[in-house]
């Protein structure tokens, strides 16, 4: 009688357990070498190399280069959707949003730019992954505008949408890039917390007198 010796299928949590391991493997090769040597002068077969994987595991896992050095990008262009979409009843847009980065500025977390010098210092010495970055920004703000119109009964083209959209997106890009700019100034983190949380409170104060009230749940 023969003897089956196939590899038994593993469970299914396993399996994603194992993927999730592979694809952090390669963010952090890529990682590591975008900051050591640029992004552009990294090839994928270099990162391939270093995380001890073949080249075409690589991009099944991430379709674009920009993707391995930017990784968070979902949880980027959906943040500002996501908080409008969980404000508390009596909770403008605006309080919301406000609320959602002093607690990101608080917690330092990356997503609101806190990703460290060797980080900001890839993104700003890289062309390509500049213009992602403004790519992210304006989806966020497109994102944003959809949140906005399904929680005040608009069309998404409706100009107070659009507008309230852009002025909410513009201070947090704002935001964004002044943390960049006192990362890159080489400002610990403490102190850039402390300065954003009094930067935001006024630049979301200019926005008082028009939203205050607006998309109010």
């Amino acid at each position: 009688m023969a003897t089956d010796t196939a590899t038994p299928p593993q469970p299914s949590g396993l399996r994603e357990s194992k993927k999730q391991e592979t694809r952090q493997l390669i963010s952090d090769q890529a990682t590591r070498l975008f900051i050591a040597q640029g992004f552009e002068r990294t090839t994928i077969a270099e990162i391939a190399i270093a995380s001890r994987i073949a080249k075409k595991t690589v991009t099944n896992y991430f379709a674009r280069k920009e993707d391995l050095a930017l990784d968070h990008q979902e949880a980027f262009a959906a943040s500002l959707a996501e908080a409008v979409a969980a404000r508390r009843p009596g909770e403008s847009a605006l309080a919301v949003l406000r609320r959602a980065f002093q607690d990101a500025a608080a917690a330092q977390n990356p997503v609101a730019g806190f990703a460290g010098p060797d980080f900001a210092r890839m993104i700003a010495d890289s062309p390509t992954l500049t213009a992602c970055l403004r790519g992210l920004h304006d989806q966020r703000e497109h994102r944003l505008a959809e949140a906005l119109a399904e929680a005040t009964g608009a069309e998404s083209g409706d100009i107070t949408v659009q507008t309230a959209a852009g002025l909410l997106a513009t201070v947090h890009r704002v935001l964004f890039q002044r943390i960049q700019d006192l990362t890159l100034a080489g400002r610990p983190g403490d102190e850039i917390a402390r300065t954003i949380t009094a930067d935001a409170a006024e630049a979301f104060g200019l926005l008082e007198p028009a939203l205050a009230d607006y998309a109010t749940a």
